[in-house]
């Protein structure tokens, strides 16, 4: 009997590289916070003047943005990205204009493809299906090698969070990569000086050749951090802006249109909500949760060839209702004028 070795699997042990780059963070976190408030500017604190006045200014700033920093990374570790419901069933157009949420895949395959009325009018693009997961895959899900699992909305795997980014937490690692960026410029800008003043304290022994160490490491590792984390925020916020992801990106290089752009305004709503005061936070309101069905991963809106002209966005199983509205307001609207033309001859 064959053995069939499945090559993909040997992605999962990168989770325990992930679990060391995890240490890591919180290690250059650590080396920070005791250069820049214990070494460099706490004892300004008691000097007094206009010198106290910019250190307390400093010290609340990086303590600020280190709890923001601390909440989105612990949230983007521990929240689950989204997983694909067991025995996940698309659900027909006809059915949910009737009210019946019945499947139309009750068999899913690798082979499931678009279904069609008699008359030619295609109901549902083709089903997706995940050989590995033996499971359906709804619209912009993925499958991680890492995690070994199906990912709503996938991203990324992101090693230094040692989970994939996905619908549930998208969120969170943008603020994550935000703060991050914030936290290690703001490190190299007030560590500046120390750094420039390196040499001369060296002669001078002002400092411990330990303390010398730590400022001279922790300026270098959050400069290359702040340059490297700069990049990561132009392509993301580019992302973001456009509703795509980083796994989508290729795709959306092969359409005309990106059918998930609805304007730059609703892509970002989509990832951070419509309440602004939940947008630099790792948090959700309850309405937004309730209102916005992309934060959990299954549905999104999406423009239809029709309604690219107008600008309007819907979800694709309400195209079919939207387009017959419109034809219903089309003829009544010509049966309207016909009588109007009729009322206005005989008058004449």
């Amino acid at each position: 009997m064959d053995v069939v070795i499945n090559p993909f699997r040997l992605c999962s042990g990168l989770k325990v590289l992930g679990y060391f780059m995890i240490f890591l963070v919180l290690s250059i976190i650590a080396l920070s916070y005791y250069a820049v408030v214990i070494l460099i500017w706490a004892p300004h604190l008691l000097r007094g003047g206009f010198n106290s006045f910019f250190s307390f200014f400093i010290v609340i700033l990086f303590h600020y943005l280190l709890i923001l920093l601390t909440w989105s990374y612990m949230m983007v570790v521990f929240r689950d990205p989204g997983s694909v419901p067991d025995n996940w069933q698309l659900v027909s157009e006809e059915d949910l204009e009737e009210g019946n949420p019945t499947s139309i895949s009750h068999n899913l395959g690798p082979q499931t493809s678009a279904s069609a009325l008699s008359d030619g009018t295609e109901i549902r693009p083709a089903i997706r299906y995940c050989s590995q997961c033996q499971n359906g895959k709804p619209p912009r899900c993925h499958h991680c090698s890492i995690c070994q699992r199906c990912v709503l909305k996938m991203d990324h795997h992101c090693i230094w969070v040692v989970n994939c980014v996905g619908a549930r937490n998208h969120k969170f690692f943008l603020l994550f990569v935000f703060y991050a960026f914030l936290e290690t410029t703001l490190n190299t800008v007030v560590l500046l000086p120390s750094f420039v003043n390196f040499f001369e304290q060296t002669k001078k022994h002002s400092l411990s050749p330990g303390n010398l160490a730590v400022t001279f490491l922790a300026f270098v590792l959050n400069l290359a951090f702040a340059l490297s984390l700069l990049c990561f925020v132009i392509m993301h916020t580019s992302l973001l802006l456009s509703n795509t992801t980083s796994v989508e990106v290729y795709e959306k290089k092969k359409a005309v249109h990106w059918k998930y752009d609805l304007g730059r305004k609703r892509n970002f709503e989509q990832v951070f909500g419509t309440k602004k005061m939940f947008w630099f936070f790792p948090l959700f309101s309850e309405e937004d949760l309730k209102n916005i069905p992309a934060l959990h991963g299954l549905d999104f809106p999406i423009h239809s060839d029709t309604e690219e002209e107008s600008g309007l966005p819907t979800f694709g199983w309400w195209r079919k209702a939207n387009r017959c509205k419109n034809a219903q307001q089309s003829a009544s609207g010509t049966e309207t004028e016909a009588v109007e033309l009729e009322q206005a001859t005989t008058s004449y």
